[in-house]
């Protein structure tokens, strides 16, 4: 039977995938294409430089290998690159690897390796021209665990963030997605996580980044033409930190390429961390091959912290800071400033600041007057139980109608209606918001956010039940 580039190149990858594991031979030869046989000679092709010097470093023994057991003695391998910086057009280069011993193999890899230099990967994060190849993990000091108050409303997702940081890329945790609404902590958890991982394993290569800016930086790869350096870039990566992934809605090409990126760090035990302010079943215009791989690991949620917890971060904070405060405003801090961390902190600085500056003592008065003008700066959003107490009122229908499993048409019509405005006007998921009225799943809410929206646009009796309850919860 005569030999072909196909049937030398099956035959060899036979032998490559009993001697090595399935996840490596997933990784790095089931891209290759045979191209070419000429005589002794096979050509393949493979995606880039990086994935050429791959193979040389870890991989050249094992081809030798099976290439002589195929072709015999002085069997040689010829590896096509695509290099995107040639404006399309491909290099080829020879790599003799012949049956001798392993330093003539490696001599000839050095020789192949000097036209190319080591591989130098083009780092994102240096200022064009200056030599810089080190990675600046890009992290905030200050979030660190220690600052993190752990409370009911946080405790999946701090204990699931330890444990990550303690053996990042070693645990079911993998990918961790942390979501929830505006100012809870995701981006604290994210950032100490990566200060974690530095601390304990400084050989580890962090990284930490938003979405928005991985995403700019992906349009100005593919400008300059050099997209594969930017894949490679971030395929090197130990623990992979995307902040706000939910930004890449809707974006084709970054999604894509962010798919091959993770893939490659899973398929090799690297850890990637993921924020985002929704569950992955609420992400819009989301590739679902993409969503299906956040779901491999934990997706653990934020919520609202409850009252103990906002008393323990104003103490902390209170006291990281140095400031003594009258335990009633305190108190009354905690009381009052119930939609998030972000806005509670904002709150205790913007008190001490008129203290300061008015020279006046911090005082219940001054607590209101502060509390009042921040909450009212800030939009403070409404609750799910008060978007719940409107409509029962606006129905004239009992709360636990509402909540209950009956499907009377119109008692039907207002729950959708409180899952409707719960979504819109509040940071919930749709698991919060279907567990908050009448323990539904998410489906059902996703069902009747869906249904509103229809009915809205066909019903005009129903239109008009919608404008009026929007009207009262702008009111409240």
């Amino acid at each position: 039977m005569q030999h072909t580039a196909h049937s030398v190149w099956k035959n060899c990858l036979s032998f490559i995938e009993d001697n090595i594991s399935n996840q490596a031979y997933k990784t790095w030869f089931e891209p290759i294409e045979a191209v070419n046989l000429t005589e002794n000679s096979l050509s393949i092709k493979v995606p880039s430089k990086f994935f050429y010097e791959w193979l040389e470093e870890h991989y050249v023994e094992l081809l030798k290998s099976a290439l002589t057991k195929e072709l015999g003695k002085g069997a040689k391998l010829v590896y096509s690159i695509k290099m995107e910086n040639t404006q399309g057009k491909k290099k080829s280069h020879t790599e003799s690897i012949p049956s001798t011993q392993r330093s003539n193999v490696s001599a000839q890899s050095v020789e192949f390796k000097s036209s190319q230099k080591n591989p130098e990967f083009k780092n994102p994060f240096v200022i064009p021209g200056v030599r810089n190849l080190k990675i600046d993990s890009q992290l905030n000091s200050n979030y660190g665990f220690e600052s993190f108050i752990e409370g009911d409303a946080n405790r999946l997702a701090r204990s699931a963030s330890l444990a990550v940081s303690n053996k990042p890329g070693g645990t079911s945790f993998n990918p961790l997605l942390i979501f929830g609404g505006v100012g809870l902590g995701k981006t604290h958890l994210a950032h100490a996580i990566g200060l974690e991982v530095k601390e304990k394993f400084p050989d580890k290569t962090v990284l930490y980044i938003s979405a928005e800016k991985f995403t700019q930086q992906h349009i100005e790869s593919v400008r300059k033409n050099n997209r594969n350096d930017f894949i490679h870039f971030y395929q090197i990566i130990d623990v992979l930190i995307v902040d706000d992934i939910q930004l890449l809605s809707g974006k084709k090409g970054t999604q894509d390429v962010f798919f091959h990126i993770f893939n490659h760090l899973h398929q090799n035990g690297k850890q990637v961390i993921l924020t985002s302010d929704k569950a992955p079943v609420d992400m819009q215009e989301i590739e679902n091959r993409l969503l299906s791989r956040f779901k491999w690991g934990l997706s653990a949620e934020l919520m609202s912290p409850d009252y103990q917890t906002r008393l323990s971060i104003i103490e902390n904070k209170l006291y990281r800071d140095g400031v003594e405060m009258p335990e009633d405003v305190i108190h009354y801090l905690a009381e009052n400033i119930k939609s998030n961390i972000r806005e509670l902190e904002g709150a205790i600085i913007s008190l001490i600041a008129h203290s300061s500056f008015s020279r006046t003592e911090v005082s219940i008065d001054l607590a209101q007057q502060i509390v009042k003008n921040y909450v009212k700066k800030t939009s403070q959003q409404i609750s799910i139980d008060r978007i719940q107490q409107v409509v029962s009122e606006y129905f004239q229908l009992d709360l636990e109608l509402i909540q209950s499993k009956t499907r009377k048409r119109n008692i039907v019509q207002a729950r959708q209606l409180a899952m409707s405005f719960s979504k819109r006007l509040t940071n919930n998921s749709l698991t919060s918001i279907g567990k908050q009225i009448g323990k539904r799943d998410h489906a059902t809410v996703l069902h009747a956010c869906k249904t509103v929206d229809n009915l809205k646009l066909t019903n005009k009796e129903f239109k008009k039940f919608y404008d009026d309850i929007d009207r009262k919860l702008k009111e409240t």
